[in-house]
């Protein structure tokens, strides 16, 4: 683990982004509520916000943070068939949040999957990644888009 003991306390944030792959079918019963395990973007908030908490449970080297705010948010995109999932993670510590937020996006991706794999198993998480980062030494941060 990286000694951060000198460094100062800053605000810090992080935004991750994770897309999830799924049949017409599968996003339309998500977008009813029609899934046998219930809410299945209600449950997938509550599990990336905790997973953003125990980040440093699950990372050996992560250190462990004072998180002042953490959200999920959900995209259900017809067209593509899929779902994005963004997490955004803050802190005012002395090291950034970037592994919470990612780890947020990734563990309610997973969520959503275990609420639907009865109905889809062929659900394909993809393009998770670090969207934006700001505060700390480096500064801000954002992903270039795609060409």
């Amino acid at each position: 683990m990286v000694d951060v003991s000198a460094k100062a306390e800053t605000v810090r944030e992080a935004v991750a982004r994770v897309t999830l792959k799924v049949r017409p079918a599968t996003l339309a019963a998500v977008r009813a509520g029609q899934m046998a395990k219930g809410d299945v973007l209600g449950v997938a908030r509550t599990a990336g916000i905790l997973a953003a908490k125990r980040t440093p449970d699950l990372i050996p080297l992560c250190h462990p943070l004072r998180i002042t705010g953490a959200e999920v948010s959900f995209t259900l995109d017809a067209r593509r068939s899929s779902i994005t999932i963004e997490a955004r993670v803050r802190t005012v510590d002395k090291t950034g949040v970037e592994m919470e937020a990612l780890t947020a996006a990734a563990v309610a991706g997973l969520t959503v999957y275990d609420m639907v794999k009865a109905v889809d198993r062929g659900v394909v998480l993809t393009d998770l990644c670090l969207v934006e980062k700001s505060g700390g030494r480096s500064g801000h941060w954002t992903r270039r888009a795609k060409p």
